[in-house]
């Protein structure tokens, strides 16, 4: 019984991972070109330049600048997110046990 109920986990975790890439390879390539010409992109594009010319740097290490900076901010936001639901949990749990 035990190797039935294995054999169907491993089969429906497989297709659910078949299925995210399934549907991952029919939108990146719709979603990459909406987004490369979204204003949002002619924005950074001005930026790129002007922070190459302000630090008197390439282009590409101005990009790899501004990219960083978006992916830290990004870190410090998801891991404040994640210490309030912590916290919140704590809180629940701590007033569920009383």
């Amino acid at each position: 019984m035990m190797s039935d109920n294995q054999d169907a986990i491993q089969l429906l975790n497989t297709a659910v991972i078949k299925s995210k890439e399934r549907k991952l390879n029919s939108s990146y390539e719709e979603r990459l070109s909406k987004t490369c010409s979204s204003p949002a992109m002619k924005s950074l594009e001005l930026a790129v330049n002007h922070l190459a010319e302000a630090q008197k740097i390439s282009r590409d290490q101005a990009a790899i600048q501004i990219v960083e900076t978006l992916r830290e901010l990004d870190s410090i936001w998801n891991d404040y997110v994640i210490l309030e639901g912590i916290g919140k949990l704590k809180d629940i749990l701590k007033n569920n046990v009383h």
